[in-house]
């Protein structure tokens, strides 16, 4: 739910309502837009402003993560669509990988080789990048 609100806060509607309020509230209540609501408004809007820069920056990330793990054979399908659960649930993914990597150091791949220490690495960056 959360994520949604996020990437709503982070389209050019959002800007657009704050717009709308704005100017209702010009032409409605003039008398009481002093330097208290302008400030309100900046505020807003540079929220607004941050919001949709950090959306993009993530969304760019995102893409280019997919494409890398596309690219690697070995690499699970389920890391691909990860980014689209909940936050505690990615949570709870890393959770159990980083236990899953202090049992064992290494895990079978799809082929039935054993994974190095410096594949899980790899993987933990990825999978890191992504969080950030």
């Amino acid at each position: 739910m959360l994520t949604g609100l996020g990437s709503l806060g982070a389209s050019p509607w959002a800007f657009g309502t704050v717009a709308v309020y704005a100017l209702l509230w010009i032409i409605l209540d003039p008398q009481s837009l002093n330097w208290h609501g302008v400030a309100t408004l900046a505020t807003w809007c540079m929220t607004l402003f941050i919001q949709r820069a950090e959306h993009r920056d993530t969304q760019a990330i995102h893409a280019k993560l997919d494409e890398l793990l596309r690219a690697e054979g070995k690499a699970r399908s389920e890391l691909a669509t990860l980014d689209k659960k909940e936050p505690e649930e990615i949570e709870a993914h890393r959770d159990h990988q980083q236990a899953r990597g202090k049992r064992g150091g290494k895990r079978p791949d799809s082929k039935g080789t054993k994974q190095t220490k410096t594949d899980v690495a790899k993987t933990d960056v990825v999978k890191t990048a992504g969080h950030a």
